[in-house]
C-alpha cells in the first residue's frame, strides 16, 4: 500500500500538483504527502524519516457515480437539523457534495479555497467571488474528509470573517474523531477512531 501511495504521490507531483492538492487527491494529510514524496527521493539514500500516523481514504466508488454522489449528499444534508441559507463547499472534493446538498436543502452555494491549494500559502483561505455571498447567512461547511482539522478551522474562520454564521460542518469521513471545531458541530457519516 505504501509503495502504491508513494508512486501516486510522485506521479501527481510530476504533473505539477502542490503538496496540498496531492493531499486532497489522496485524502491524506500534508505531512503524509510530504513523507511519501520524500520516500521516493530517499530510495537511493537509504535514509528513512518516521512515517506519519495516517489513513488513506479512497472514495472513488462514490465519486465516480453521480447517482451515488446524490445519495451520499442527501445523507449529508439529512445530518443538518436547522434551516440554512448557504452550503459552503471546500474545493476540490467538498464542492460536488455541497452542490447537490444545496439543491436538496433549497440553499445557495458558496465555494471556499483552502490555504493548501494556494501557490503562496497565505494566512487564510478565500471565498470564491463566483458563487453566493455568505454575509449574514447561516451556512453549513462541506468537505469530503477531515484529516487534521486545519482546513475546516480555516473555513470556519473565513466564513465568520465574511459575516456568516457557520451552524455545522458535514463530511463524509472524519479521521480525527472530532465533535466540534471552534464551537461549530462536526457531523460526519463515518468517524474513524484509533484504538490503542
Amino acid at each position: 500500500m505504501n509503495s502504491q501511495l508513494i508512486e501516486k504521490a510522485t506521479e501527481l507531483r510530476n504533473k505539477g500538483l502542490t503538496t496540498g492538492e496531492i493531499a486532497d487527491e489522496l485524502n491524506i494529510s500534508k505531512d503524509t504527502t510530504q513523507w511519501l514524496i520524500v520516500q521516493m527521493s530517499q530510495k537511493t539514500n537509504n535514509k528513512q524519516k518516521q512515517k506519519p500516523d495516517d489513513f488513506a481514504i479512497n472514495w472513488r466508488t462514490i465519486g465516480s457515480s453521480s447517482t451515488r454522489m446524490q445519495y451520499i449528499s442527501a445523507a449529508l444534508a439529512s445530518l443538518i437539523d436547522e434551516e440554512i441559507d448557504t452550503v459552503v463547499g471546500i474545493t476540490v472534493s467538498g464542492v460536488p457534495f455541497a452542490t447537490v446538498m444545496a439543491d436538496y436543502m433549497d440553499a445557495e452555494l458558496a465555494v471556499f479555497h483552502p490555504i493548501k491549494h494556494m501557490k503562496n500559502e497565505s494566512s487564510q483561505g478565500a471565498m470564491s467571488n463566483n458563487f453566493a455571498n455568505i454575509k449574514n447567512k447561516k451556512v453549513v461547511i462541506v468537505d469530503d474528509v477531515i484529516t487534521s482539522g486545519k482546513t475546516i478551522t480555516d473555513a470556519i474562520n473565513v466564513c465568520k470573517t465574511h459575516g456568516a454564521k457557520p451552524v455545522a460542518v458535514t463530511v463524509l469521513v472524519d479521521k480525527k474523531g472530532l465533535n466540534d471545531l471552534n464551537n461549530v458541530p462536526i457531523k460526519s457519516l463515518i468517524k474513524i477512531n484509533k484504538v490503542g
